[in-house]
């Protein structure tokens, strides 16, 4: 049986290179294509696989990957994106994807990379998982730090992690943006960090969420 693919992209010429691509061997079959979050989770057919961009417009992928694993839990998801920083892998291993494959990657590999996590395997192109590996070294424990967050600074941590905007972080806690933006400055300031990455990849390895 051919495995189904679903893809979330918003560039239609890259969508439709995709669907050309994955149509034409017989092992795959393109269930799907969209342009926004928003429209995929309305329909009722779920893929064995899904290729999501992380740019997309109103949801980003990264805060789309709970909502289709919730959705269909048996789908596998992989990142396909320009983005190779390590704030965007981090937050979307974390937040549940299977995959983060590069745009730029080699055609034949992003259907390896199909089939590989059809089979329960993890499809990373080799510069992400030099990042992950990289990210989960051990710290030397004289480099550890414990922070001193309020509850509501944890609130806002985790959801930085998870790759919320500063607007939906506002409308979700019922605070200002201004006051989201003044809360992560503090965060910054416990942590020692200057950055979402820094902040992300800290919080992560810290396991302070």
């Amino acid at each position: 049986m051919a495995v189904s693919v679903g893809i979330v992209e918003d560039h239609e010429e890259f969508r439709q290179s995709l669907i050309f691509l994955v149509s034409s061997f017989s092992d795959f079959t393109v269930v799907w294509s969209f342009g926004s979050v928003e429209e995929a989770v309305g329909n009722a057919v779920f893929p064995d696989v899904l290729l999501l961009d992380i740019n997309l417009p109103r949801m980003t992928g990264l805060e789309a990957i709970p909502i289709f694993k919730g959705k269909w839990p048996d789908t596998k998801i992989i990142m396909l994106t320009i983005l190779e920083d390590e704030f965007n892998i981090m937050t979307a291993i974390k937040n549940g994807a299977d995959g983060y494959i590069l745009k730029k990657t080699n055609p034949q590999k992003i259907l390896d990379a199909i089939q590989q996590v059809y089979e329960g395997g993890a499809a990373l192109t080799p510069m992400v998982a030099k990042q992950v590996l990289s990210f989960f070294q051990p710290v030397p424990k004289e480099k550890q730090q414990l922070s001193a967050l309020t509850k509501r600074e944890h609130e806002i941590l985790s959801c930085i992690v998870s790759g919320i905007t500063n607007e939906r972080i506002a409308a979700e806690l019922f605070i200002s943006t201004q006051t989201v933006r003044n809360h992560i400055k503090n965060i910054y300031e416990k942590l020692q960090v200057h950055s979402k990455a820094q902040v992300v990849a800290k919080a992560l390895k810290e396991k302070m969420v």
